[in-house]
């Protein structure tokens, strides 16, 4: 902390005088020209060859892109909603649509209707997506919501050699919707200056990112031009002792991880980004090879959601020299620290933790060098974290050192609200301060440790899941009195929905045909309840809420005892939370000499546990 307060005495616009992620990028390519800023690989395999960007090929399709949407008529105010896998075109796509207007990065696993809310919601007039593909149905996902879609008057094709036939461009019928050729129309730009110069100040809108993960009602976050040029200088300070960098990229590049810190980040800092195929870490080529991939462009680290390092732990590193790989980055979702602990000391790498979201463009914290366990860092420069209590969208108490409470951030990363005014009404706190949603609470030495969340979101392998989502539905049903979903641990995907239901006095129905029944209900699979748990109430709040904490130490409880079972312990688990700890878990152990092999065992799970000798 003393560091950081020490380099906030020279002024923010002093420090950072970048304006936009643009300003960065034609830096970079300044100062690293020919260089490769950009590596893909298509499938994964072992022996590819990659298609490679250097850092003028990137400043210069930037360029291009942009001057293409500007031929087109694209206003500052107006989006382009990218509709992709990960590709060599994205961040081209991104960055150009920032400077000729605004980009709308969206999650190519949405269900239709959702991609269409976001479309409209963000302002669209133009959507990248890409061509026909027999492995990537986007474009017949585009074709069902255009109808509803009347503001769009023109379409990028995006092709992709291996993915797409280039020789062969798709219509539209009934619809004066113009089809563009992306790769030949921007080639054919002019790639040495911008045809149209727009004045890009620190407060002007970049981009619109989702959020709300694959399920739920998804708000549009407005992430500025300062945001990003903050976080893309920020990143050349932060690792400027490590020197360039390699870095393996298997996260989406609608999320924002991907998009700035794997994106804007790394080159303003001159790093070398490996893009792990179209599906990135979905693609099981990527897991099985990725030690190789470690060895072969000599990486230095690679981020991922906890759910990939639990696969990964099941690959063998084998005579694959890793040595380069100096820490990997985790996030999205909660790591449990003992599965943290023996991942580290089997692969001797530092797995690292810090903390952000869409709204904050993607960092609150990060660790330094040393990282006390549990903890996600120290706040970044210029920005500042609180712990408070709240009375609605007032402070009603700062808390102390130690005290848990609800963590809210001011700074030059935090977003510019959400575009719906109705989404930003709970979201600042004495009208300056962004609440995060989680709790948590700092230490004597300004670290950061999360306890738990206020909202209620289940976090299903890194995706957010709203309850009401599930609970909407079974609440129609006719046999259901009260129904409330809450997240039960997974040692994969760290959390999966399920609900505790009340059902009506006399009936007859199954916990198996609620399940069958949300199957059809619940509009995203993701959000499809795996486990449904029939009580006489709901536990209440002294005012009359349900009490959710309550029925996820009951859950937990029973996935832990269950798993023991299968595994024929005899143990007895309870759980409570902890204001340090989160959800704790305590396993009353019979056999002393299973103590190990039950450490072992529960580790993946994200509660803390204490095994003890009962007796």
């Amino acid at each position: 902390m003393p560091d950081i307060e020490a380099f906030e005495k020279i002024p923010l616009a002093t420090q950072f005088p970048a304006q936009s992620a643009f300003e960065l990028i034609e830096q970079s390519a300044a100062l690293y020209g020919d260089d490769p800023a950009l590596d893909f690989l298509l499938t994964g395999r072992r022996d590819e060859i990659p298609q490679t960007l250097s850092f003028n090929d990137l400043a210069d399709v930037t360029r291009q892109t942009a001057n293409l949407l500007s031929s087109l008529g694209l206003q500052g105010d107006e989006a382009v909603s990218i509709l992709l896998p990960i590709l060599p075109q994205s961040h081209p796509l991104i960055l150009g649509s920032q400077v000729a207007g605004i980009a709308n990065p969206i999650n190519p696993m949405l269900e239709p209707g959702h991609m269409a809310e976001i479309i409209q919601a963000a302002g669209a007039r133009v959507i990248a997506c890409l061509a026909p593909s027999d492995h990537v149905p986007l474009w017949d996902k585009l074709l069902h919501i255009l109808p509803n879609l009347p503001d769009i008057h023109t379409i990028l094709v995006v092709h992709q050699e291996g993915l797409t036939d280039p020789c062969s461009m798709p219509e539209i019928a009934g619809r004066d919707i113009k089809l563009i050729d992306y790769n030949t129309a921007v080639a054919e730009q002019d790639k040495q200056a911008l045809t149209r110069q727009r004045d890009l100040t620190a407060d002007t809108i970049a981009a619109c990112f989702h959020t709300g993960g694959t399920t739920g009602k998804p708000k549009i976050a407005q992430l500025t031009h300062g945001n990003m040029a903050y976080l893309g200088q920020l990143s050349r300070v932060l690792n400027s002792h490590l020197g360039r960098q390699t870095a393996l990229c298997g996260l989406p590049l609608f999320h924002i991880f991907g998009v700035i810190i794997l994106g804007i980040g790394a080159f303003a800092a001159g790093n070398r980004i490996v893009l792990m195929t179209p599906s990135g870490f979905r693609n099981p080529e990527v897991i099985k090879n990725l030690w190789h991939h470690v060895a072969r462009f000599q990486a230095n680290s690679f981020a991922a959601v906890p759910t990939v390092l639990t696969a990964l732990a099941q690959v063998p590193v084998g005579d694959e020299d890793t040595s380069s790989l100096q820490r990997i980055n985790s996030g999205a979702a909660p790591l449990s620290p003992a599965f943290e602990q023996r991942f580290e000391e089997k692969y001797q790498v530092a797995v690292t933790n810090g903390y952000g979201m869409t709204e904050t463009t993607s960092l609150i914290t990060r660790p330094p060098e040393f990282q006390p366990p549990g903890s996600v860092g120290l706040r970044l420069p210029y920005s500042r974290v609180r712990i408070a209590q709240l009375s609605g969208t007032r402070i009603s108490k700062d808390c102390k050192t130690g005290e848990s409470g609800v963590v809210l951030v001011k700074g030059p990363q935090v977003f510019a609200g959400y575009k719906a005014e109705s989404d930003n009404a709970q979201a600042w706190v004495d009208t300056e301060w962004f609440n995060t949603g989680d709790l948590g609470y700092l230490d004597e030495q300004g670290f950061l440790y999360l306890t738990g969340r206020a909202k209620d979101l289940i976090i299903r392998g890194g995706h957010n899941i709203d309850p009401e989502l599930i609970e909407e539905p079974l609440n129609l049903h006719p046999d259901v009195i009260s129904a409330t979903a809450v997240g039960m641990p997974d040692p994969y995907a760290g959390e999966l929905p399920m609900a505790f239901v009340v059902t009506r006095p006399g009936s007859t129905i199954t916990p198996q045909a609620l399940l069958s029944y949300c199957e059809k209900e619940v509009s995203e699979r993701a959000a499809i309840p795996k486990r449904i748990e029939f009580i006489d109430a709901m536990p209440m709040t002294a005012v009359g809420k349900i009490f959710r904490p309550a029925l996820r130490q009951q859950i937990s409880a029973a996935i832990l005892q269950e798993h023991l079972e299968r595994e024929h312990i005899n143990a007895m688990v309870t759980t409570r939370f902890d204001n340090k700890k989160g959800l704790t878990a305590t396993v009353a152990l019979q056999d002393a000499t299973r103590q190990e092999e039950t450490e072992a065992l529960l580790s993946p799970y994200n509660v803390a546990i204490n095994v003890t000798i009962d007796g």
